[in-house]
């Protein structure tokens, strides 16, 4: 982001007739002379974008009126009379601001969000004169938030807190013109980008700037719903250093030579998609002035759907221009077929996806009672008994049977034996 003072122009011209007079002339009046009409503002004329973009022609059908901006950035400052009856509340998120926001934070960047909300809702200095915003007749927030070390926050907790806020104190669309240049966002994002969602709410962030490092968008601009604007320069070709490239922008607008009101009240010079998403949040309050009864997803949609491809294309390249140009006129003015979603996709979905999310606990049922019916009596166990002793069959059976013949026989060898042995005794005695 780059920045200078704009130096303006003396407005007077001096007037002076050289013409030789007759000496009729000298004896009569002189004629009347047509007044020089006075010259056109420098700071006015400087802003290129109302004309270029279709802003002034639909201003004649609003200025904005009725719709407030949420400015989530380094505050808004008090002094500057662009802003006088533009603010109507505020707060600080970081620690380090005042209570109504309206102090600037940050040791380098503390006049950014000064920067910002004079591009979306500036005032002027007069009818024609002094920077004017984009949707001049809307109402501004300012929440205040740190960088770094300048905060005394986290910055997730700060972001998350702003936007809640923003929903809370009445905000129709928010304004974030910063990035963490990176994709991924916190978790405690999650609920608070779906808080704005669910309350109807459309949120417009910066693509980001390849001269601040950022190659690709990174977060908050990766989040599904939310409006990523990228950077052109004058002629409508996109920035080299104030822009970046991506898969979730949505459209591009002016984001080099821009003008923005410091805290000072000095006007300057600057560079970057942080100037671009004003541009289209003003653009953004002119489509809900004029269509109040359009959701957040139709306001969303009629600007995406109405932008123009650059200069010299037949098409838009999605990668650096999203679906083209905005056009303010176009987004006020066209007919444009109303949708049911975020043609910017869902966080909703995103979040059950990769979250993982679980789905809320059914509240605990009473388990029904069952009669089951009782079982049937247990046959008594059998005594345990070794194969090695005997039972009441083999007794009866073996053990019995096999001693009496045992017995029998054992007597009968006895008696045989002892008749052997007779004979035998009988045989010794001697006959006579």
């Amino acid at each position: 982001m780059t920045r200078r003072l704009l130096a303006a122009a003396a407005a007077g011209l001096a007037l002076s007739l050289a013409v030789a007079p007759s000496a009729a002339a000298q004896a009569s009046t002189p004629p009347a002379v047509a007044p020089t009409p006075p010259a056109e503002d420098p700071v006015r004329a400087a802003e290129y974008w109302l004309e270029d973009y279709g802003i002034e022609k639909a201003w004649e059908t609003t200025r904005g009126a009725g719709v407030t901006i949420a400015v989530i950035d380094t505050g808004i400052a008090r002094g500057p009379v662009e802003f006088t009856g533009a603010v109507s509340g505020g707060t600080d998120v970081s620690g380090v601001g005042s209570d109504d926001g309206r102090t600037p934070v940050g040791a380098v960047d503390a006049d950014h969000g000064s920067w910002v909300a004079s591009l979306a809702a500036g005032r002027g200095t007069g009818p024609d004169t002094g920077m004017i915003g984009v949707a001049p007749e809307a109402q501004l927030l300012s929440v205040s938030v740190g960088f770094g070390s300048t905060a005394t926050r986290p910055f997730a907790d700060q972001i998350a807190e702003a936007i809640r806020w923003s929903v809370d104190h009445g905000a129709d669309i928010i304004n974030m013109s910063l990035t963490t240049n990176v994709p991924d966002w916190p978790e405690s994002w999650d609920d608070a980008f779906l808080y704005a969602f669910e309350n109807d709410v459309v949120v417009v962030v910066a693509a980001g700037n390849r001269a601040s490092g950022t190659t690709r968008v990174g977060a908050p601009a990766t989040i599904p719903g939310v409006l990523t604007v990228a950077g052109v320069d004058p002629q409508g070709n996109a920035s080299v250093d104030a822009s970046t490239q991506g898969i979730t922008i949505g459209v591009a607008a002016p984001s080099e030579e821009l003008l923005g009101v410091s805290a000072d009240g000095q006007i300057v010079v600057w560079d970057g998609t942080s100037g671009a998403a004003p541009i289209v949040a003003g653009i953004a309050a002119l489509v809900r002035a004029a269509h109040p009864d359009l959701d957040a997803d139709n306001v969303i949609n009629r600007i995406v759907r109405t932008a123009r491809p650059p200069a010299g294309a037949t098409e838009s390249d999605p990668l650096l221009y999203g679906n083209g140009l905005v056009d303010a006129a176009a987004a006020v003015s066209a007919s444009v077929p109303k949708v049911d979603s975020n043609p910017m996709g869902s966080l909703e979905e995103w979040v059950l996806v990769y979250r993982r999310a679980q789905s809320e606990p059914r509240p605990a049922e009473p388990e029904p009672t069952v009669d089951v019916p009782a079982l049937p009596p247990a046959e008594p166990a059998e005594r345990a008994s070794s194969p090695l002793l005997p039972d009441a069959d083999t007794l009866l059976y073996g053990t019995l049977p096999l001693t009496a013949a045992t017995a029998a026989a054992i007597l009968v060898a006895l008696g045989v034996t002892a008749a052997v042995r007779r004979i035998r005794l009988a045989s010794r005695t001697p006959s006579r």
